[in-house]
């Protein structure tokens, strides 16, 4: 997969405040991993923001931007599973619905490239290293026509989740400026979904997170 596929969007996911936090200990660990996720020490800013939610787990704000942290790693299942955390905590943050669309559909996208492998369980699992742009282009075969069923289910219904999220996102923010970009954004999803052998790969629009 191309690393820069949907970098545009990730890169908007910007980590959220820390100022209302009461609890000093939460909130430096917080804004040390807001430092380490802008010098691009990603594992850095996991760990801390781990122990801020061992510390306390209640608070949005650690769930949220450990999925920020976990999405610039491109762990796009564990991130998938802070931002449901955080959504559970604040269920009316648009942008939270927005972010995880973007983990979702990067995810989707992994599949697509064979970089993440699904078991028939449903369970993800990195994939070994391969070329698919060079191994495939002689011969006319695309990865989407190689991926397993669990695959092509997995990467569906990812697209679909996707979908219902930036959804979500329209409805907490029927205002916000990219509305129109994000309505594109979804007709192209669906388009993916009823038609599998639409590549996963158009980029989210920017979205600015204050």
């Amino acid at each position: 997969m191309k690393k820069a596929l949907l970098l545009v969007s990730i890169l908007s996911i910007s980590v959220f405040s820390t100022a209302c936090i009461n609890n000093f200990a939460v909130q430096e660990l917080n804004n040390k991993a807001k430092t380490s996720i802008e010098q691009g020490d990603y594992q850095s800013a996991i760990e801390r923001l781990k122990s801020s939610i061992d510390l306390d787990d209640s608070i949005f704000e650690s769930h949220y931007n450990l999925a920020v942290a976990y999405t610039q790693a491109e762990d796009y299942v564990n991130a998938i599973a802070s931002y449901k955390k955080a959504i559970e905590l604040k269920p009316d943050f648009a942008d939270a619905y927005y972010s995880l669309a973007v983990a979702q559909e990067s995810l989707a996208t992994a599949i697509d490239a064979g970089e993440v492998e699904v078991t028939d369980d449903g369970q993800f699992a990195k994939a070994a290293s391969i070329d698919t742009e060079s191994d495939n282009a002689e011969e006319g075969i695309t990865v989407e026509n190689k991926l397993p069923e669990a695959a092509l289910n997995a990467k569906k219904g990812l697209l679909n989740d996707a979908s219902c999220n930036y959804d979500k996102y329209l409805e907490l923010a029927p205002n916000a400026d990219d509305a129109d970009a994000v309505n594109t954004k979804i007709k192209a999803l669906e388009e993916k979904i009823n038609n599998p052998t639409v590549s996963a790969d158009t980029p989210a629009p920017l979205l600015e997170v204050q």
